[in-house]
């Protein structure tokens, strides 16, 4: 078990974000082991020829078998939503002791280091720069076009989600009902370590938050909440997006013939679709249409009171209203 301790005005500097470039390293435990991510075969199946041409040798000895990952490809943000090149920027400063001292944290043996990892930390500055250029690559190639912008979307929704749950249940109920492992007793928030990976039992420790801040980051690549290896770090704590099925799925048929007649077919789809927020491009995208069209059938559907609109930097994300989700019952 890992134990946070809270002390006050801890839970004042808790925070969530998310994290491209964590997404785009906790992705590569698909390449060990498809059958744990159900929800993500489509997306594998599109990049198969892309990924060919990358650093695949390097690329996959990120991962260790047990699927941890060296702490320091995953930094925690410093902002909610930071850009993919400013985290890479940012892991080309990584001092190359910690590029050493993590890889062996997470492979737990020197012997046991792919020789990839073995030969490259022999010269961890030119280790570390083809690291930085491999992730850049896969990032560009396989996940930037496409399967971003609907990740993006469902953590989006996440964090909308838990600040809901803050707002109408409190603290309390928002850390607990992250994911079945965490409970939160008496100002300790624990993280069951019982079933994390049976390959490589995780450290128990106490981590005490110390004025430090917490950071929630969600992800689509995990079964259930984690912590870093190294729990000395200032303290992040990763759980499962909510939603993320839903980037494998379809976009549902419209069923009903009335509300077919009563909006059109394609307006009718999308209020169908937002059940869950999503922006005009992940939504263009679903459909494989030109988000022009969705963005008109969009604003007749907000101006008749059946969607709602919020706006994140520059992304306006749309949601169905309590009138919207009537007319889908």
């Amino acid at each position: 078990m890992i134990e946070f301790r809270f002390g006050v005005g801890d839970l004042a500097t808790t925070s969530f974000a998310y994290s491209p470039l964590q997404e785009a390293v906790f992705s590569l435990r698909c390449l060990h082991d498809p059958a744990r991510y159900p929800h993500h075969r489509q997306w594998l199946r599109r990049i198969r020829p892309g990924l060919a041409k990358l650093d695949r040798e390097l690329l996959t000895a990120v991962v260790a078998p047990w699927l941890w990952v060296p702490d320091f490809l995953t930094p925690r943000p410093d902002r909610a939503r930071p850009a993919f090149a400013d985290e890479l920027r940012l892991l080309r400063a990584t001092p190359t002791e910690v590029v050493r001292a993590d890889f062996r944290a997470t492979y737990r043996a020197e012997d046991a280091l792919p020789p990839v990892v073995a030969r490259g930390l022999a010269a961890p500055e030119a280790f570390l720069a083809r690291l930085v250029d491999a992730l850049d690559a896969y990032w560009h190639t396989c996940l930037a076009g496409d399967w971003w912008p609907r990740a993006q979307s469902v953590l989006d929704s996440d964090l909308a989600h838990r600040g809901r749950v803050l707002a109408e249940q409190g603290a309390a109920a928002l850390l607990s009902g992250l994911d079945a492992r965490l409970t939160w007793t008496g100002g300790h928030l624990q993280l069951s370590t019982r079933d994390l990976w049976a390959q490589a039992p995780w450290p128990e420790s106490s981590v005490s938050i110390d004025g430090r801040g917490m950071v929630l980051l969600p992800t689509l690549f995990a079964r259930g909440a984690q912590a870093l290896i190294d729990p000395s770090r200032p303290p992040v704590l990763i759980y499962p997006a909510r939603g993320r099925a839903t980037l494998s799925e379809e976009p549902p048929p419209v069923t009903d013939d009335a509300l077919a007649r009563l909006l059109g077919r394609p307006r009718a789809r999308l209020l169908v679709l937002l059940a869950e927020p999503a922006s005009t491009t992940e939504l263009a995208r679903r459909l494989d249409v030109t988000p022009g069209a969705v963005s008109q059938h969009l604003a007749v559907l907000y101006d008749a009171g059946l969607l709602s609109r919020t706006r994140s930097g520059r992304t306006v994300r749309y949601a169905r209203t309590a009138l919207g989700d009537e007319l889908c019952r």
